[in-house]
């Protein structure tokens, strides 16, 4: 979090900042899923998709 926060230019806003550390989170955890199997095929993404349209 440190990392991120700091990273931020000096006016970056509040809502910035925890979009930015929101984001993070989202690809620390999709690499985490990532490292222990949890993943689908392209296309079984691709009918979930298109499940939600109908």
């Amino acid at each position: 979090m440190t990392e991120v926060i700091q990273s931020q230019p000096e006016d970056a806003s509040y809502d910035e900042i925890l979009r930015e550390l929101a984001f993070e989170r989202m690809i620390e955890r999709g690499l985490e899923d990532s490292r222990n199997g949890r993943v689908i095929s392209n296309e079984d993404m691709d009918h979930r998709i298109r499940s939600w349209q109908k």
